[in-house]
């Protein structure tokens, strides 16, 4: 699954590229207008005021842009960026020692924050009300709880999982803001943008084509882009045009609305296996040898968003989109799922 080019989840070889192609200025960011609009006058307002902003909660699939707008927050507020994640943080001196080497105004952005430990977050919480830390020193009956103030500053956490985040901890975030997939005409601008940044001759109707099938993914429209200039550089003098994005997404085995071979294996089993469902999610994994919570977290998302599955009490259905997508003909509903 880590290996699937269409996946949104971070690459070794992608942290160089997102660094060069990352928008350092809120009106540089495409797409997701109306949570930047809401930003914009938060961090206009927070700087009027001359304090830091009010603790940020971005939440939504892989490879959408939280960790960007981490960096533009902090660009914006003219402050130093400090980056951890949840799974790093694993005792709560872990969290004092980030905390009290922050100077007045950093932004502190912590990844996979629904990750945290319960004892990390408890110390968490009066460091995100009131700006200090609570140490307890020594131990038994001599123990003494000491209190140091820390500077003001703005936690960003960003979060794949939100229904894993305690209620105590999202209800200290002050913006709270879902990322949602991408539509073609923004994904057509960041792949534009990010050809121009590497030097790519790119056909309009090249970006067209890597958009649509990029699943509404920053992400994974720049890993695209990238592929088909090696194809294009290889195959067609550097030039990508329609017919040159076509025949390098055909050899990635993407189609045209950006499945792979694994999307349309579920699609498939689901179909051909079940009768179209309903089926339940570990009788699925256990068909493709995948983990239940694999394919909820990676698999099913696009395949919801774009209309190809169902989620009902009694399991998954592959709706009539998916039969017509995979050239199936779809049987009568009656006959699909019967009541009895």
């Amino acid at each position: 699954m880590g290996d699937r080019i269409i996946s949104g989840k971070p690459k070794a070889d992608d942290e160089s590229l997102d660094t060069d192609l990352r928008p350092k200025r809120l009106p540089d960011y495409i797409g997701q207008e109306r949570l930047t609009t809401n930003l914009q006058i938060f961090l206009e307002a927070a700087r009027a005021r001359g304090e830091p902003l009010d603790h940020v909660l971005f939440y939504g699939p892989p490879g959408l842009g939280k960790t960007t707008l981490a960096h533009i927050i902090a660009h914006e507020m003219g402050s130093n960026l400090k980056v951890t994640s949840g799974p790093a943080i694993e005792r709560p001196g872990d969290l004092a020692s980030i905390l009290t080497n922050l100077s007045k105004s950093d932004v502190l952005f912590i990844d996979e924050i629904h990750r945290l430990g319960k004892a990390v977050e408890e110390v968490l919480y009066p460091a995100m009300e009131d700006f200090a830390l609570d140490l307890i020193i020594g131990k038994g009956p001599s123990a003494r709880s000491v209190r140091l103030k820390l500077p003001s500053f703005t936690i960003v956490g960003a979060t794949t999982r939100l229904a894993l985040m305690t209620s105590p901890l999202r209800g200290r975030f002050g913006v709270v803001y879902r990322l949602d997939f991408y539509d073609t005409d923004s994904m057509q601008k960041i792949v534009a943008r990010s050809a121009r940044i590497l030097g790519v001759q790119l056909r309009p109707e090249g970006a067209q084509e890597i958009a649509r099938r990029s699943r509404g993914t920053p992400r994974v429209a720049n890993r695209l882009l990238r592929r088909v200039r090696d194809y294009a550089e290889v195959r067609a003098e550097g030039k990508i045009t329609l017919t040159v994005a076509q025949e390098a997404m055909r050899l990635l085995d993407i189609d045209e609305l950006g499945l792979d071979d694994i999307d349309r294996k579920v699609l498939r089993t689901i179909i051909e296996k079940f009768s179209g469902g309903p089926v339940g999610l570990d009788t699925i994994a256990a068909s493709i040898s995948e983990e239940p919570d694999t394919i909820m977290d990676v698999y099913e998302p696009y395949l919801l968003q774009m209309g190809f599955l169902e989620r009902t009490p009694r399991g998954r259905l592959a709706t009539r989109l998916a039969y017509e997508h995979l050239g199936i003909p779809c049987p009568e509903a009656s006959q699909q799922h019967p009541l009895f």
